[in-house]
């Protein structure tokens, strides 16, 4: 797409749909996230899920590259199921209104993950700059899927913590309508901790018998790390076990490429590590991390049912994440919004975030907030206290 300016000192923007096109210091300026690094987006280039179309966002100073972002567009309309809730009662109006309504979806940011990786900036950029750039960025979006014949229902802006979600509705963002869903699971790590005992002493001795009992039943599984050769032979074995995850899950937007977790692999290296539960040599489960500076970023896993509910597979995957963040130095781990009070019995917490979100019909729009809590319904749970 062409650059596009705006009445915002001297910034600019170009929207780029190929990594071949990015500037050269393009990963110079997205420095402090993993995700919006030519590596990673190499990865959503080469092994997107089939629904998807990529768009990066390079935003400029004069002619100098400050800041990166990402959009999304995701067609919903080649979806075969929404996730289990498609057995609900509410099923066909559900499905009728995402069909008709909101089948065509753009994200700025990444709906892949949870988490502020939409933008990244090398200079300060005030949040009503910001706003700016995000909003007429979409715009842009919009109008080159409006001249392909491809009319984009919703907009919406993904995950901002709560003192950035606040700053920008002093400005444009106060014409959306904000949302709140799921909690982000989030693990401080304490600077005290090094190791696993150090984890394992903390807790309670409620928490402290889990963490017992699931270790106890885990015995019979090898864990070890994937090589890329070895991911890429047993492949078609992790994304059975990630497809059944995924397709139970409460609400799916989007299923991965078959290739994903390889293409993955191959494109960040030691940086994105895999890890494949065995029983003898039959591949029964895996997760996937990400090591993003000081962050690890849980990835997407997989498992067999009848093995997970026998071994307390993803208990146990859990707890190996959480001790390989403390034993390697990390600050913090993202869990992400998935099964919050088994996450919170390990020692996450939830971190509110808040998306933005319009629909671009203005009917429609008028009642955003009523129709989004009758899609999307609260979720009732209870946090647990495992620490001392």
């Amino acid at each position: 797409m062409g650059r596009f300016f705006f009445a915002l000192e001297q910034l600019s923007f170009k929207i780029f749909s190929k990594t071949s096109e990015l500037p050269s210091n393009w990963n110079e300026v997205a420095k402090d996230n993993h995700f919006l690094q030519t590596p990673y987006l190499k990865v959503l280039e080469k092994s997107a899920p089939t629904n998807m179309e990529c768009f990066f966002i390079g935003i400029f100073e004069n002619e100098s590259l400050i800041g990166t972002a990402l959009a999304q567009y995701l067609d919903l309309n080649k979806l075969t199921s929404f996730g289990e809730r498609d057995k609900c009662l509410r099923t066909w109006v559900r499905n009728f209104v995402f069909k008709n309504f909101a089948s065509h979806v753009l994200f700025l940011g990444n709906n892949m993950i949870t988490g502020q990786n939409g933008y990244a900036f090398s200079n300060t950029v005030d949040f009503k700059s910001l706003s700016a750039i995000l909003l007429q960025s979409s715009e842009a979006i919009v109008s080159y899927f409006k001249a392909k014949g491809i009319k984009i229902h919703i907009v919406s802006f993904k995950d901002f913590y709560e003192i950035c979600s606040e700053a920008l509705k002093q400005y444009e963002f106060s014409k959306l309508y904000e949302f709140n869903t799921q909690p982000n699971m989030v693990f401080a790590i304490p600077s005290s901790w090094k190791t696993k005992e150090d984890y394992v002493g903390a807790f309670t001795k409620k928490y402290r018998d889990q963490y017992k009992r699931a270790r106890k039943k885990n015995e019979g599984i090898c864990v070890r790390e994937l090589e890329l050769d070895e991911v890429i032979a047993l492949e078609k074995d992790i994304y059975k076990l990630y497809h059944y995850v995924a397709q139970h899950a409460p609400f799916n937007t989007f299923f991965l490429d078959k290739n994903h977790f390889s293409i993955f692999k191959k494109q960040c290296g030691s940086r994105f590590r895999i890890y494949g539960y065995f029983i003898e040599e039959d591949l029964v489960g895996f997760h996937s991390i990400l090591l993003n500076g000081l962050v690890l970023e849980t990835y997407f896993l997989g498992y067999d049912e009848s093995i997970q509910k026998e071994k307390m597979l993803y208990l146990n995957m859990l707890y190996n994440m959480t001790e390989f963040g403390i034993e390697n130095g990390f600050n913090k781990i993202i869990f992400g919004r998935t099964a919050l009070e088994i996450k919170s019995s390990i020692g996450a917490e939830p971190i509110q975030m808040s998306g933005f979100i319009e629909h671009k019909n203005s009917l429609i729009n008028k009642f955003i907030s009523r129709i989004f809590h009758k899609l999307e319904p609260e979720l009732i749970w209870q946090q647990r206290h495992p620490f001392k």
